[in-house]
């Protein structure tokens, strides 16, 4: 799965959300994932969060498969900004 096919899997979640913050998951080559309040896109801009993950694992937690402090405690994600944004991210992941 593409970065671009998680972000329209998402989509629907992130609309109904109350995100009401910045965050961008920087995946690599593989690209990134902006969710900007209840919008979500495939490009690149400033956020009040950046988390770097792989695009596996960033699936994984978007399944329900990985947990993200789990994630974040294994070293698999490392979060950059405004830690309080990234624990909100439950209400749409």
């Amino acid at each position: 799965m593409s970065v671009a096919e998680l972000a329209e899997s998402m989509k629907d979640r992130v609309a109904e959300g109350s995100f009401d913050s910045v965050v961008k998951f920087d995946c690599g080559d593989d690209g990134v994932l902006v969710i900007d309040n209840q919008s979500i896109s495939t490009e690149d801009q400033e956020a009040d969060c950046t988390i770097s993950v792989s695009l596996e694992d960033l699936q994984s937690i978007v399944a329900g498969e990985l947990d993200p402090t789990g994630a974040f405690m294994q070293g698999k994600l490392k979060v950059d900004g405004d830690m309080s944004v990234a624990m909100k991210l439950g209400q749409v992941l």
